[in-house]
């Protein structure tokens, strides 16, 4: 599970900013939303312009330089705080797999290229490196002087993770094995001006393609049914149908045509969650932008059941309820901090506050 990150000089985090899942509160409602003593799902609200989309592309960082699945085309744009360009980006990990604690750090350039990097596992240094130095546990890994040398001067910016995975056979359980399955299986998307994603897929595929080839037709029908009140009369589909179709008045009309924006997002949501259940961690940012704020609830449930991590961003604070998740799964952003409801206030949050009603009259302060 992922328990920690922070980042510096990202797009518009000047200084660093910490996000921390290790320490959940002791309640004890919505336990599911613990996982193994730290915090597995959550949503993160903010003001409009207070970095929500940017944390989340920055948290994604990992997949662009250790994974080999979908990446943004333009994520290096924008990519160093324009206040302080020559400085890296920072950015630092920290892991639980089973027994093993990584923390995973490493900077990169204006450009993306990796400047310096470092693993520490159980609290024990097995690499660093940057332009003057490069040190290694010679105990898990004999690396001759030249390769020394050549990841002091990393001109093609490889990783060390990515170098260790190619020259090394591992076990399955592995603690390096486990962070590349990890990552690859991460994913991040959203569904607002445009339809993008960030990882768990190696290339870009059609939804309603997908739908029909796996033989979800009937149970996209029920889906929609279930999380919107929504009946639509599918018509099979033919071998080689790439688009769903619906009957209405004995006359059939392509789905898509009669969709609203919100159950467009919705088609969207569905074939993720059908991919699902290879993901390790899932952030949808501003997964209900076009979502009636019951569906928005319906859909947080159905994801928060899930057994990988699942974050979302959000402005709806309907969602902000004890019913849904918990105070200390509820994260404000602001002012290039972000923290858990209850340690925005020193009032005790019980299950039977209406915490959106306090946020609401500015009872929560980001300090």
């Amino acid at each position: 599970m992922l328990i920690k990150f922070a980042v510096k000089n990202f797009r518009g985090f000047a200084e660093k900013i910490e996000w921390d899942l290790s320490h959940p509160s002791n309640y004890e409602f919505n336990k599911n939303a613990i996982k193994d003593g730290f915090i597995k799902n959550g949503i993160i609200y903010g003001p409009n312009g207070s970095g929500k989309s940017n944390f989340a592309l920055a948290l994604f960082d990992i997949e662009n330089h250790l994974s080999v699945k979908w990446k943004k085309a333009d994520y290096y744009s924008n990519f160093v705080y324009t206040g302080n360009p020559n400085s890296p980006v920072e950015f630092d990990y920290v892991f639980k797999f089973d027994d093993d604690l990584l923390e995973y750090s490493y900077s990169k350039n204006s450009t993306g290229l990796l400047v310096a990097e470092s693993l520490i596992v159980n609290h024990k240094q097995v690499f660093k490196r940057n332009s003057s130095i490069f040190e290694i546990d010679d105990e898990q890994f004999k690396v001759d002087a030249t390769v020394k040398e050549n990841f002091k001067q990393n001109v093609n910016s490889v990783s060390v993770i990515s170098f260790l995975i190619a020259s090394y056979p591992f076990p399955q359980d592995h603690y390096i094995i486990k962070l590349i399955m990890f990552v690859n299986s991460m994913l991040w998307f959203k569904n607002l001006d445009s339809r993008e994603f960030i990882g768990l897929e190696t290339a870009s595929f059609g939804l309603e393609e997908f739908i029909i080839q796996n033989k979800y037709v009937d149970d996209y029908s029920k889906f929609l049914s279930k999380v919107s009140e929504q009946e639509f009369k599918f018509v099979s589909p033919k071998e080689g149908d790439k688009i769903l179709y619906c009957e209405i008045g004995g006359n059939t009309i392509p789905f898509l045509s009669i969709a609203s924006t919100g159950t467009k997002a919705l088609e969207l949501l569905y074939v993720w969650i059908k991919r699902m259940s290879d993901a390790s961690f899932v952030f949808i940012d501003e997964f209900d932008a076009f979502y009636h704020f019951k569906l928005s609830f319906e859909v947080c449930k159905l994801l928060f059941n899930m057994d990988c991590q699942v974050f979302t961003s959000s402005h709806n604070t309907y969602l902000m309820t004890n019913e849904l998740l918990r105070p200390d799964c509820n994260f404000i952003l602001q002012n290039n901090k972000i923290k858990p409801l209850q340690a925005c206030t020193e009032k005790e949050l019980r299950f039977g506050h209406n915490i959106e009603k306090i946020y609401r009259a500015n009872a929560f302060h980001v300090e």
